[in-house]
């Protein structure tokens, strides 16, 4: 039965914050990987709606076009379709910021797995340094127990 005190890391409280700091971290990470995903699709749609306005508005700039078309019909196909370019502009703006931060914050996330796992590598190392410790102690008392029985013990006559 060993007399040893119990392995007690006292960084144990900064490990602990250590490990919420990585947890908050890829959560952020998590909620811009959705933000991501988000400006992602807005892009596809305002790519999609883009094509369908070019679609729609080229056969009215077609000499062959089965219906004469005015004037103000180009120029109201015209603004659509410009107004939808500067809509599918800011969403490449937007998807970029997002990939942007994205990367940023892996790279938090990053770092606070490093800080945790330093102080992880120090408590394996100071466990394994009180382990052996408890190990030398717990010899050094069976030797004495052994040397103290070998004393006491009478001599055959």
């Amino acid at each position: 039965m060993s007399s040893e005190s119990p392995f007690r890391f006292g960084l144990e409280r900064v490990r602990e914050v250590r490990v919420h700091d990585e947890q908050a971290a890829q959560e952020i990470l998590a909620a811009s990987l959705t933000r991501r995903g988000t400006e992602q699709a807005a892009l596809a749609a305002a790519e999609r709606s883009l094509a369908a306005a070019r679609l729609i508005a080229a056969p009215a700039v077609e000499p062959a076009a089965a219906v004469p078309v005015t004037g103000a019909a180009l120029l109201a196909g015209q603004a659509w379709v410009q107004r939808l370019e500067r809509r599918r502009e800011q969403a490449v703006h937007a998807s970029d910021r997002a990939e942007a931060q994205v990367g940023e914050d892996r790279v938090k996330v990053l770092a606070a797995a490093r800080r945790r796992e330093a102080l992880d590598r120090l408590r394996d190392r100071r466990r394994a340094e009180h382990s052996l410790a408890a190990g030398r102690a717990e010899c050094a008392r069976l030797d004495e127990i052994a040397l103290r029985g070998t004393r006491y013990a009478s001599p055959a006559a």
